[in-house]
């Protein structure tokens, strides 16, 4: 039963360690957290700190992993919960809307630790890229069933990066409104997807008349 005990105490203990990690790394940055800011909000000693990780990258490793699996529950509750496909769309537009207080202070947290990781050419940029890959594939599955399977994919990378851009704006102006009216906007057009069968990409091209990109005219 001590054993048991222990155990179940050495696991709180490490759950606290990622849960404060975590929330420092959004509000600090990555860099800019030491194992003694960690430690601080825990309340731990340095000797039980090491007790569960030995490095700063072991517990990014770990924050990146919870914020996936939290990721992967809160995708699969919309889906279980919301039978129509634009609702559950709606559900991660909201995001922002849910978020805006910490959005306008520190932005996205997984769109700036994927950029600080980036920057940093850390070992680890490449998982905390996942959750994104998880959005986007959760997405385009919502836009299949819209009736979109050609360009779900595209969509669903269009969709993702208006919402970053609104976190970053947001995040710079602090603007209530601003955040309102775009997730308005972006709910509107994942509406009008579900009543337009024949959706058409608009394609954009240089002055010189080589095409760059294609992306979806519903969202604007």
């Amino acid at each position: 039963m001590v054993a048991k005990g222990m155990l179940m105490g050495a696991k709180a203990t490490r759950e606290q360690i990622i849960s404060a990690a975590d929330q420092l790394f959004y509000r600090q940055g990555f860099d800019h957290t030491s194992f003694a800011d960690i430690a601080a909000v825990v309340k731990i000693s340095r000797g039980n700190f090491y007790y569960h990780f030995r490095s700063k990258d072991e517990i990014l490793s770990a924050v990146i992993d919870r914020r996936i699996s939290n990721a992967k529950v809160l995708l699969g509750e919309w889906q279980q919960g919301e039978k129509n496909p634009v609702k559950r769309i709606g559900k991660h537009i909201d995001i922002l809307l849910d978020n805006k207080g910490d959005i306008k202070l520190y932005g996205c947290p997984d769109g700036t630790l994927a950029n600080e990781l980036a920057k940093l050419k850390h070992s680890l940029a490449n998982e905390a890229n996942r959750i994104f890959t998880l959005y986007i594939d959760w997405l385009a599955v919502q836009f299949i069933l819209l009736g979109h399977e050609k360009q779900a994919e595209q969509m669903a990378r269009h969709l993702l990066a208006r919402i970053q851009g609104v976190a970053i704006i947001a995040m710079v102006t602090r603007d209530d409104d601003f955040v309102r009216r775009e997730t308005k906007q972006m709910r509107n057009g994942v509406k009008t997807l579900s009543e337009v069968k024949n959706y058409r990409l608009k394609t954009k091209y240089t002055s010189g008349g080589k095409r760059l990109h294609k992306f979806p005219t519903k969202f604007s």
